[in-house]
């Protein structure tokens, strides 16, 4: 799952909108919020997140400051030149209430500079690689504030007993995203048995515990079945669940995970998550799963088993592919957005036929794989 955490241009909305908050007054002029998306003389164009397109126009008695992403507080602005900002940059204009009657003329301009917000969020990604944990919650003690994880499979399984106090931050995916922006505070009480979860914080030398900074958490459906139909001018498949023998709406979108198993890599998964050995495991064989080696869409780079590997790993290796390289009749495993009906796809496998004579262990795998691709970006 590519969980979203802010690595988009919101994150630098964040310093932006709070510093409108706390500037704001009974009697303040209007303000805009947005990004600029063109500079001509003397004129800005901001498009605000609702979309809606300012023509202002800044004129050189403006006071113009540069802050930094989550900043609020002007007292450390850097001061600018309108010549400075930049397409992309966001921006809070303050509008002047004396300009002419029709006319926006800014009074003041505070800029979080789109380099800015590239850099933070380089920043945030390594700081959610290096200090970061995902798994699945096993238990939850809401007086004590500690979270049990199971993270990984075979010899890659461990369990994380994650710490968190009030300082900590907690917050909660909203039912149909996995957008970190979307998520909203929760207590911890609301983190549930199963839950997909990721945090960030101090971790001891093994991995085994953390003290939790950020925890950001989530119900997620999984879904194995065949593929009843699917649309690609729609970007949609419906899939009868083999659980619950419903069928699913399921929503591609440019940030699913999609990949499939080769064959070999599917049986010799299926082998080990039902605890038994394959004579595949052992032996490099020309364009199969032995030495790895490249990668393409007919094998998926080759794979070296001898040694047991990790499970998440392969499923790492495994060839990307698009909803156009499916066909109706096949098999899909997927994790998606919680839902009756509808759902949206975080990760979606193919050629996993051999892993559903497994269905527990290969859920497990699935929503492990989800939680430990990448950092949450996406959960990546």
């Amino acid at each position: 799952m590519k969980i979203r955490i802010p690595f988009s241009a919101t994150l630098g909305c964040v310093g932006i909108a709070l510093l409108a908050a706390s500037l704001a007054g009974a009697q303040a002029p209007a303000r805009i919020v947005g990004a600029v998306t063109a500079i001509s003389g003397n004129t800005l164009t901001v498009k605000t997140d609702a979309g809606v397109v300012h023509q202002v126009n800044v004129p050189a008695t403006a006071a113009l400051k540069r802050i930094a992403p989550g900043q609020k507080d002007l007292s450390t602005a850097e001061t600018i030149q309108f010549s400075n900002l930049a397409v992309g940059d966001r921006v809070l204009v303050k509008l002047d209430p004396n300009a002419p009657a029709g006319t926006e003329e800014a009074l003041q301009i505070v800029a979080v500079k789109q380099a800015d917000v590239a850099l933070k969020q380089q920043k945030d990604r390594e700081e959610w690689q290096q200090r970061g944990v995902g798994g699945l919650v096993k238990s939850v003690d809401a007086s004590s504030g500690v979270i049990v994880l199971t993270s990984g499979l075979g010899a890659t399984a461990k369990t994380i007993t994650m710490h968190t106090t009030k300082a900590t931050i907690l917050k909660r995916y909203a039912p149909t995203s996995v957008s970190f922006d979307a998520a909203l505070p929760a207590p911890i009480d609301a983190i549930h048995a199963g839950d997909q979860l990721r945090a960030r914080g101090d971790k001891n030398a093994d991995g085994t515990e953390i003290a939790a900074l950020e925890v950001v958490s989530g119900s997620f459906r999984n879904i194995s079945g065949t593929i009843a139909s699917l649309d690609t001018s729609s970007s949609t498949l419906v899939v009868k669940d083999l659980a619950t023998k419903k069928p699913f709406t399921i929503h591609i979108t440019a940030e699913a995970q999609m990949r499939r198993l080769p064959d070999r890599m599917a049986q010799m998964l299926a082998a080990r998550l039902k605890g038994t050995t394959s004579g595949a495991e052992g032996t490099a064989q020309p364009g199969g799963a032995g030495q790895r080696s490249g990668n393409g869409a007919g094998g998926g780079g080759q794979w070296s088993g001898q040694n047991g590997g990790d499970p998440q790993q392969m499923l790492n290796r495994a060839p990307a592919i698009q909803l156009g390289d499916l066909q109706t009749g096949e098999a899909v495993m997927l994790v998606s957005t919680d839902g009756t009906s509808e759902v949206t796809a975080i990760t979606l496998l193919a050629g996993v036929e051999p892993l559903l004579e497994a269905p527990a262990a290969s859920k497990d795998l699935l929503s492990n794989w989800s939680m430990n691709t990448s950092a949450p970006d996406a959960a990546q």
